[in-house]
């Protein structure tokens, strides 16, 4: 069984929602590990960061948090322009993750800026915009860190 702290609720392996994902992680030693992507199968690799002890040779735990910010606003992007029949290849998100030890070693900071190419409308814009701040990774961390999010439209 798995103990979910957040909602107390008992999650059994063998019993799982179409909406939840399981992700096993193994400690591999060295301050490494490995993640495995249930439905897919994929793997991950994280190493601590060298300012905390590691190596770096990975994305570290906090990594792949400013990568699950710009990944998950793309996406919701990308869904919103196809909705619309616009396209947005070439989108790119710049996630910049600012570390902080006062009072605890945290993530003090996310600063994103979306960069969107082509052409858009005032309107255009600010349904992408508001598509981008929707992402459930953003709404997951607000209150808990300052995510300054900016915009650059064109090319």
């Amino acid at each position: 069984m798995i103990v979910s702290e957040r909602s107390s609720s008992l999650i059994s392996p063998g019993r799982v929602s179409k909406s939840m994902v399981q992700i096993s992680v193994v400690y591999e030693g060295g301050l490494r590990t490995r993640a495995t992507h249930g439905p897919s199968g994929a793997e991950l690799v994280t190493d601590a960061p060298v300012d905390n002890c590691g190596k770096g040779e990975s994305f570290s735990p906090t990594d792949l948090v400013a990568a699950a910010l710009g990944t998950c606003m793309l996406t919701i992007v990308g869904i919103v322009a196809e909705r619309h029949g616009w396209s947005v290849v070439g989108a790119s998100a710049h996630v910049e993750k600012v570390m902080t030890a006062d009072p605890v070693r945290r993530i003090g900071q996310l600063g994103v800026v979306i960069k969107v190419p082509g052409g858009r409308s005032p309107k255009e814009q600010d349904l992408l915009e508001k598509a981008a701040l929707t992402c459930p990774v953003h709404r997951s961390l607000l209150g808990e860190m300052d995510i300054p999010v900016s915009f650059e439209f064109g090319s």
